[in-house]
């Protein structure tokens, strides 16, 4: 790896050897994070960052540290680099939801993280469609999960129903009015639709709520760029 230093590579390879002649699991998981955070904070590599937690919460085999690991990974997903990144650590994120659905199956937000990692492409036995499926059986339980409701306009802008999305990013602001992702996802939603009105709106909605001058001044444009486009439908 020409991006490290010598220094760095060093400490890798501590960390590596930890790991592979560690007779201590608690040890093992201790190097995982360690250097799941060294690729997070020093050298930037999703992939890397995201397996070493794996690993790290499956040393621990425990609920909690295998949903932190799932979700962090979900949280992720977006923002992915490319196609094939996505769907790598969609599967990984899956394998760790699996394994904790294993443990406690009564546990709503695992199933929905669980359904979400299938809604970016992991495999699923179930076919493609069990993820939104998975989702929507929690707020059909629970109408008031709001990690499902947001899961869910997700899966309406993944799928191209930015309408539908839109209305459960609303559900969401409703209840959470400070959640600027949700204010984004929702404006995002509503451009998609060709909802210019509503996306402006919702824009100068989260203007009011920002309080960052470079941030401000993004909104602005933006919304400048709206009101000058042919008015949606």
């Amino acid at each position: 790896m020409s991006q490290l230093s010598q220094a760095q590579q060093q400490y890798i390879n501590t960390l590596e050897n930890t790991v592979s002649r560690g007779d201590v699991k608690s040890q093992q998981a201790a190097a995982h994070r360690s250097l799941a955070s060294f690729w997070k904070d020093s050298v930037a590599s999703p992939i890397l960052h995201f397996q070493h937690l794996s690993l790290a919460s499956e040393l621990d085999n425990t609920e909690k540290s295998l949903t932190f690991a799932a979700h962090s990974i979900l949280g992720y997903l977006p923002y992915a680099h490319n196609h094939l990144e996505q769907e790598w650590l969609a599967n990984r994120g899956k394998e760790l939801f699996d394994k904790a659905f294993a443990m406690n199956e009564s546990n709503d937000s695992t199933i929905v993280g669980l359904g979400g990692t299938i809604m970016y492409g992991a495999k699923s036995a179930e076919g493609p469609m069990a993820g939104i499926m998975k989702v929507r059986a929690v707020v059909e339980k629970d109408s008031t999960n709001m990690f499902a409701q947001y899961m869910l306009g997700v899966g309406g802008v993944i799928s191209g129903q930015y309408d539908k999305a839109a209305q459960r990013f609303e559900k969401v602001t409703k209840a959470q009015p400070d959640n600027l992702e949700v204010w984004f996802k929702l404006a995002e939603a509503y451009e998609l639709a060709n909802m210019n009105p509503q996306a402006i709106s919702t824009y100068e909605k989260i203007e009011q709520k920002v309080s960052v001058p470079e941030m401000k001044t993004e909104i602005q444009k933006r919304i400048a760029q709206l009101k000058s486009a042919a008015p949606g439908k």
